[in-house]
């Protein structure tokens, strides 16, 4: 990609583009900014003064670590909190139907909608490792390269970031017969 090799830029941005797309998606809850700013960290890569150095850690953590400058610029811009954009089909990871059972799609779908719902809420700390290690299932140290900081730093956050999770989760969950019964009666 140094050597202006168009074809080795194309397979860099193929091979990286969508973990960094859904990282500044999960950070922003916004496609267009996770749009913009995927864009952008591309574009800084590109230019002769990037600053990427091999043997300080992996292109992969250098392209987070521009991700994650990008998106607390614009969430210090922005000071608002985090929504996530009305969970659209094409941008849906997992595929939630079950046509031998309804009501288990149902559930299943009011379940990953609280759990978005609960990553959204976290401190930017927190939801940045959930993102980079549960999420994109980056390993502790280039997560730690991304975001600066020791690896333990990562290990302690990400502990606190599922504790709140689960606390957040289980506040909001009621007895599955309960839940059930509701949704069943809301289709009635």
């Amino acid at each position: 990609m140094r050597a202006n090799d168009e074809r080795a830029f194309v397979a860099l941005y193929r091979r990286h583009q969508g973990a960094i797309y859904r990282f500044a998606y999960h950070m922003t809850g916004s496609a267009g900014s996770a749009e913009d700013i995927t864009q952008e960290v591309f574009l800084t890569l590109i230019r002769p003064d990037s600053g990427f150095d091999p043997s300080r850690g992996t292109l992969s953590g250098y392209l987070f670590g521009i991700a994650r400058k990008l998106i607390l610029r614009q969430l210090e811009r922005t000071r608002h909190v985090v929504e996530l954009d009305h969970l659209r089909p094409d941008l849906a990871v997992l595929a939630l139907t079950d046509t031998v059972n309804p009501m288990v799609d149902l559930l299943r779908r009011e379940g990953i909608e609280q759990l978005r719902a609960a990553v959204s809420s976290l401190p930017k700390r927190y939801r940045e490792v959930v993102a980079l290690c549960d999420l994109e299932e980056m390993d502790y140290v280039d997560v730690a390269a991304a975001l600066d900081c020791p690896v333990g730093t990562v290990r302690s956050r990400l502990h606190r970031a599922r504790a709140l999770l689960l606390e957040k989760l289980s506040q909001k969950r009621e007895p599955s017969p309960v839940r059930a019964l509701k949704l069943v009666r809301s289709l009635i």
